[in-house]
């Protein structure tokens, strides 16, 4: 059987795979492909070849993008946009983000090879930032895309010390990468969905309703090194042993809260970092998500008080600034209707279901109308090597979203 005999969703599967090792990968024994890696280039450039078989022009865009464009019969018409995120997180799955990319290029891969042509063009983002594995923000490049990112959130650098504007080197004005709003019809994103939801229910797929609010905020705790066995426990200023004590509150007031709202402690530095030296400095993030923003605020107001309470109490320093602070994103209400009939015509029972991961589908919501198809993932697990995704659950996908593109070129008017 040769690549062109296997159906498209088993085949989308399978080049997630592919993408899941050296030198797709810049980890060891792993997958981790940050943003303007030479793993995140590789990948790109395999990714254009796809593309390419698949029909499409490609083009790597300002935010360092990469787009494949299939026209449409209407050389005026704004673009269906299908995208999703080729970064990882470290030690990931394959499927989470890559996935999109890959249904994407399959479904203009079937259009191409009926010789069909839509009414608008499709065009399909591997977006390239957003799991902020590199640099200190997420989604830097569907925020230029949706031309929501501020200038001033480029001046960043990365653990090494090499700035964003280094790491892209000859790439133009990043802020060129926005797309005007009359030249983008919707945006479509499919994305395992990350939760045991359809697994429990038994389908294979569904469409999401929307994206919770996020907030993430960085925070420094600053206490007094010193000798572990010289400085008398009473004494102690120790910024690790205060900081343990914030992570835990972080947990019980979310957990209190008795609602969707979930907060996370993802990251945790202690300095210096010597097992015989009392911590001097913490540094550790706070992500709290919820699907309300006025009950995502209410808990990130409480876990604040109280890390303030801690660190007074210890007579530590405090310092804590918001990273990004992301609303809720409500899926567009025709668009899910055309996503539920796809389903139904699929021979898929119609599920709706909300995200409390973030997508960059939240950010394009400011530029069109969005709609997001979550696949089933075995046991709900990702960010993870054990990440599972059925080829046949895939292929259930690209039949709804192929339905979804059908259904949105007859109902649109030039």
């Amino acid at each position: 059987m040769t690549a062109l005999d296997i159906p498209g969703g088993t085949r989308a599967v399978a080049r997630c795979d592919a993408l899941r090792i050296a030198p797709y990968s810049d980890m060891e024994g792993g997958l981790f492909r940050a943003y303007l890696t030479p793993a995140y280039a590789a990948a790109q450039e395999q990714l254009a070849r796809w593309m390419e078989a698949a029909g499409m022009r490609v083009h790597v865009d300002a935010a360092a993008n990469l787009v494949g464009r299939y026209d449409g019969h209407l050389g005026h018409a704004p673009a269906l946009v299908i995208g999703s995120h080729l970064d990882s997180v470290r030690d990931a799955g394959p499927y989470d983000g890559p996935l999109g990319i890959m249904l994407g290029i399959e479904a203009v891969a079937a259009l191409h090879a009926e010789g069909r042509r839509l009414p608008f063009p499709i065009e399909v983002y591997a977006f390239g930032d957003e799991e902020g594995s590199r640099f200190p923000a997420a989604m830097l490049t569907s925020r230029a895309v949706a031309g929501t990112l501020d200038a001033a959130a480029l001046d960043i650098t990365d653990t090494a010390g090499v700035t964003l504007a280094e790491a892209l080197v000859t790439t133009p004005d990043y802020l060129t990468a926005a797309r005007s709003p009359d030249t983008t019809l919707a945006y479509l994103e499919a994305h395992i969905e990350q939760g045991p939801v359809l697994e429990a229910d038994g389908l294979a797929v569904g469409t999401v309703t929307g994206i919770a609010a996020q907030l993430r905020y960085r925070v420094t705790v600053k206490g007094m090194a010193g000798h572990a066995g010289t400085a008398t426990m009473r004494l102690r200023r120790d910024a690790l042993a205060g900081a343990a004590a914030m992570v835990l509150a972080v947990e019980q007031i979310a957990r209190a809260d008795n609602s969707d709202v979930v907060a996370t402690v993802g990251v945790l530095e202690a300095l210096p970092g010597a097992p015989n030296v009392i911590p001097g400095e913490v540094r550790f993030t706070i992500d709290v998500r919820s699907g309300a923003e006025e009950r995502r605020d209410a808990v990130a107001e409480a876990i604040l008080a109280r890390i303030g309470e801690i660190a007074e109490a210890r007579a530590l320093e405090l310092a804590v600034s918001l990273i990004h602070d992301l609303a809720a994103s409500p899926s567009d209400p025709a668009l899910m209707d055309l996503m539920d009939d796809a389903l139904a015509a699929a021979g898929q029972p119609v599920r709706r279901l909300v995200s409390g991961a973030g997508h960059d589908a939240m950010n394009m919501a400011a530029l069109c109308p969005t709609v997001m198809l979550f696949i089933r993932c075995r046991e709900g697990i990702s960010h993870n090597p054990a990440e599972h995704v059925e080829p046949a659950d895939a292929e259930i996908a690209l039949r709804v979203m192929l339905g979804f593109i059908d259904r949105l070129g007859d109902s649109f008017v030039a």
